[in-house]
């Protein structure tokens, strides 16, 4: 498998192994198929493991777990995460490290290679119009990151609990991209990596999605990013394998990705091969995080990233299609 570096961390390989499939987040496998998956993204080249204690409750950790016994092979690194809002301050050090302490005696390890906040991060004062749970169960102001998350970072990895510390890129870009400028910065930031810049659910703010210019300042920041939602929570495959309501987000993408799955079947690929690929050809991805819940999806994403990223001509018609919301664009050598 291809390697990228991460950012100024270390090589890793081109797909991420993710925890939502393995914590059936994405429809039901068993604890045994999950584990099987585990050891052949291992064994096929995949050297990161991104997991979280809420991809089912504990269950992506204790299937990760599992699979290794406490006997990690040493090339193996290893993500978690940690979701915080407006219940959780005033003991927000605690609550990092509690979280991060129960993900590590359920992995069998000492320590976490790298730790998210896998909460938004937005300006002061703001107000989700539309979400107004998010400030208490996932969302924290500017003055909160800066003022107690980022220290309590530093203070784990002075403890040598975490390895480095990252963000979840899903929160107001102005703020995530501030984040990205500033000292100490995150040594990693998640970010949306699809065809169509959609976090589908996934974005409870009113402004618009800058993905791709949340992956331009990473880059110019010597931010590692970590490509998510590739296939955008299968709005972007042949077809939903889960129910879904008319009005949520990715049935929504699904049906808004309709010229693109008939593009698909004109070059003769699968719509999901097509996805993974134009994903891991977008400039400043170092790595493309994969949900997948049991080893045929592994296989077929595998399949797909043999086949290399996709050229320029057919990522050309692919955006020809008009399928992305547009931004201003940021340029890779803008002013820091």
């Amino acid at each position: 498998m291809e390697t990228r570096e991460l950012g100024a961390l270390w090589p890793v390989s081109a797909l991420t192994l993710g925890g939502g499939g393995l914590g059936q987040i994405w429809g039901p496998t068993t604890r045994e198929e999950a584990i099987a998956t585990v050891k052949l993204a291992v064994d096929r080249g995949i050297t990161l493991l991104d997991l979280a204690p809420l991809y089912g409750r504990g269950e992506a950790e204790a299937v990760v777990g599992a699979a290794f016994e406490g006997n990690w092979p040493s090339h193996l690194r290893v993500t978690t995460k940690c979701m915080i809002g407006a219940r959780h301050f005033g003991d927000i050090a605690a609550r990092l490290e509690a979280s991060l302490l129960r993900s590590l005696a359920t992995l069998r390890r000492e320590q976490a290679d790298i730790f998210f906040l896998h909460s938004n991060i937005h300006p002061d004062s703001y107000v989700y119009e539309g979400a107004p749970e998010m400030h208490e169960r996932a969302a924290v102001s500017w003055a909160v990151y800066t003022g107690e998350v980022i220290p309590a970072f530093e203070r784990l990895k002075a403890k040598g609990l975490i390895g480095a510390w990252g963000i979840t890129g899903t929160g107001l870009p102005r703020s995530i991209m501030e984040a990205m400028r500033g000292e100490p910065k995150p040594a990693v930031v998640q970010a949306v990596a699809n065809l169509l810049d959609s976090a589908g659910g996934m974005r409870r703010y009113q402004e618009p999605p800058e993905p791709r210019n949340i992956i331009r300042t990473a880059r110019n920041n010597g931010v590692g990013v970590m490509g998510i939602r590739a296939v955008q929570a299968g709005a972007l495959t042949a077809a939903l394998d889960r129910p879904l309501a008319a009005d949520d987000p990715e049935m929504q993408d699904y049906r808004k990705a309709a010229p693109f799955r008939a593009l698909a079947a004109e070059l003769g690929e699968e719509p999901a091969h097509l996805a993974h690929r134009y994903a891991l050809a977008i400039e400043g991805v170092d790595t493309l995080v994969i949900g997948v819940k049991n080893r045929r999806e592994l296989e077929d994403v595998l399949d797909a990233e043999a086949k290399g990223p996709l050229d320029a001509e057919t990522v050309q018609r692919i955006d020809a299609l008009g399928l992305r919301r547009q931004v201003p664009r940021i340029p890779l050598d803008a002013p820091l």
